[in-house]
């Protein structure tokens, strides 16, 4: 399951912190994001398949350390990232 290049690029630019930044922990954390949702619909679908959903519990586990690397780095951002992506009620 692939991201579309569009949507990927889209997502980078949204959250990315210079033109040249593809890897920080923001732009991750975005790119897990949706990864993830869209795991979770092809789950919804498809119930038995166990390999892809340990795949999408590895990609929670990945989003989590990456979210608790940036509360520690700086919370603000932390709290802006949790806002766009609204991961938190």
């Amino acid at each position: 399951m692939t991201m579309d290049p569009e949507v990927k690029a889209g997502i980078i630019n949204q959250f990315q912190l210079n033109p040249s930044d593809t890897g920080s922990a923001e732009v991750q954390i975005a790119l897990l994001t949706q990864r993830i949702k869209d795991l979770n619909e092809h789950l919804s679908d498809h119930k038995k398949d166990k390999h892809s959903r340990r795949g999408l519990l590895l990609m929670v586990g990945k989003r989590r350390k990456f979210l608790n690397y940036l509360r520690k780095k700086s919370y603000p951002k932390y709290q802006e990232v949790i806002a766009a992506l609204g991961l938190r009620k």
